[in-house]
Formats: C-alpha cells, structure tokens, sequence
C-alpha cells in the first residue's frame, strides 16, 4: 500500500526538507504538503518506480512554487531563528556542525540542492539528475562545484 511506503519514507523527506527550507516549521509544512499531495495525485503513480524520486520530486517542484509566491509578498528575515541546530555534546563538533551549516547556505540553490540529492538523499546521478529536471553532467558540474566551494568554505 502506497500509505505504508510513503509513512517509510517519511524520515528522507523530512531530512531534504529541512535543507531546502532551513526553519523547521517551514519544512514541516512542506512535508506535509507533499505528502498531501502526493495521497491527492496517487493514482498518477506507476506501481514498481521510485516511489523516493516521485515523493522528492514533488516537493521540489512545491518548494519553488512556494518560493516564488514567497517572493511576491515581503517578508523580514531573522537571522536568529534560522540557525537553530541540534545540540551536541561536544563543542567542537557543535561548532563545526553551525560552520558546516552556514557555509551549505552561502552555496547557490541549485548547488545546495544536488549536493544534499547525492551527498545526503542517496540518490545515483540520474536519479538526481531526473529530479533536477538537468542533464547528468549539469548534475555532477553542479555537485562539483558545491564541493569545491564548501571545502574552501570549512578552510
């Protein structure tokens, strides 16, 4: 039943949420509009795919559509609140986890969001490509790149 597999699912797209939207709220919201969605449109569904690329690419293509509706109404940014992070026993490694974080936010979306699809989403190149809607190569310039510049980011 598609119900249990997306229930299954539920720990991924939290977690791709959450690097697309940054504020927990925000991403839950997205979870569970997909969700919604995704229960609303499940008989557009072909049995035996990807159910994990379906799921992901609809709340992608939601995440822009909101962002672009987002963009027509002023909003005011707090920074205070877009930080928050899972505490750590060790500082150090605290530390580095709010570097790590900040430096993925200083990366373009786009670069962001393919380097979370194959680094943290467990996704091949194609599959992310396919989510992307990009060719591979654009896919793995685009990892590349966000490589790049995260390393010298965390230098």
């Amino acid at each position: 039943m598609i119900k249990d597999d997306i229930v299954a699912l539920l720990p991924d797209l939290r977690a791709f949420a959450r690097f697309m939207c940054r504020e927990r709220e925000t991403a839950d919201e997205l979870v569970q509009n997909t969700i919604l969605m995704a229960l609303d449109k499940q008989e557009q569904f072909v049995e035996g795919t990807n159910l994990k690329g379906w799921l992901f690419t609809i709340m992608r293509n939601r995440f822009y559509s909101d962002l672009r509706a987002q963009r027509r109404r002023p909003t005011a940014i707090d920074d205070a609140a877009t930080m928050p992070l899972a505490a750590v026993d060790n500082p150090e490694a605290s530390l580095q986890l709010k570097e790590l974080s900040a430096a993925l936010w200083q990366l373009s979306p786009q670069a962001r969001e393919a380097l979370i699809l194959i680094g943290a989403g467990g996704f091949s190149y194609e599959e992310a490509a396919a989510l992307c809607n990009c060719s591979i190569g654009t896919l793995k310039a685009r990892v590349s790149r966000a490589r790049k510049q995260l390393a010298g980011k965390m230098k």
